[in-house]
């Protein structure tokens, strides 16, 4: 009986060893695999408003694909499409507004059904922390408001939303001349955040990650463009499929979750 119970208990002990043997050897396997996978970088021009989430992003593909490097361009999606139009080298193309895919898409330079419409996001009033005297969109026509800073309306798609809701309340016209236009949604944040403007409207992502600034008023729903953040891979992409695999994984439920902690609504 003694006997048994020491030939039973070896025979556990063995079947565990050869257990946790077959295990390190496939972990052993797929670090190598891995290792022997070409060094990829794949460039992303992508929204400034995307910036902290795409950041993080990066930091975790890293770990899954060690062997790509993500690269980011970021800045005012206008100022993107014009760069890309002009033949800067990028992979992947993410917009903060349909305008600037679309005329990607028109002018055939965007990868044939790669495309994704991934987040969206709302515009919101802000000020600094400590200002008191503004409530509402209705204050920016006061005198005490001197500055109101918004995005540049041509080629920052925060700023020709900003322009839609000012117009829908009537009076886009009549702050015209305390008016300032910031070259991104970053730049708007940051006149804020140091006192260079006494108001801005920015990406409620934006005043989700500053401690500077507060939301005075969310900008009413209908009274612009619905702020729709589409991505997609380059049609003269020299990376293909890592491109593509780069897409999947931030449109995955996980890259989801990533951007719905900076703020964003994830589109299903």
């Amino acid at each position: 009986m003694k006997n048994k119970k020491i030939i039973t208990t070896t025979i556990l002990v063995l079947a565990m060893l050869f257990s946790v043997i077959g295990c390190s050897k496939k972990d052993d396997s797929a670090s190598k695999e891995q290792a022997n996978e070409p060094e990829v970088t794949i460039t992303v021009s992508a929204a400034a408003s995307l910036k902290d989430a795409m950041t993080e992003l990066q930091t975790l593909y890293k770990k899954e694909k060690s062997n790509v490097t993500i690269t980011y361009n970021f800045g005012s999606s206008g100022s993107l499409q014009q760069q890309i139009e002009q033949g800067a080298p990028a992979d992947i193309f993410m917009s903060a507004a349909q305008k600037q895919m679309t005329a990607l898409t028109e002018k055939d330079l965007i990868l044939k059904d790669s495309k994704k419409d991934l987040l969206e996001n709302k515009v919101v009033l802000i000020t600094a922390k400590d200002n008191t005297n503004i409530k509402d969109f209705s204050d920016l026509t006061s005198d005490s408001v001197k500055k109101v800073a918004l995005g540049e309306t041509k080629s920052v798609p925060v700023g020709q939303y900003s322009e839609e809701a000012l117009k829908k309340i009537g009076i886009f016209d009549k702050i015209q001349g305390k008016t300032v236009y910031a070259k991104d949604v970053k730049e708007v944040l940051a006149w804020v955040e140091t006192g260079n403007a006494d108001v801005g409207m920015v990406y409620a992502t934006d005043a989700k990650v500053s401690a500077k600034v507060k939301v005075v008023k969310e900008a009413e729903e209908g009274s612009y463009t619905k702020a729709i953040y589409p991505v997609a891979v380059l049609k003269d992409s020299k990376n293909v499929d890592a491109a593509k695999a780069f897409v999947d994984f931030i449109s995955s439920d996980s890259g989801k979750a990533i951007f719905e902690k900076y703020g964003f609504s994830a589109l299903k």
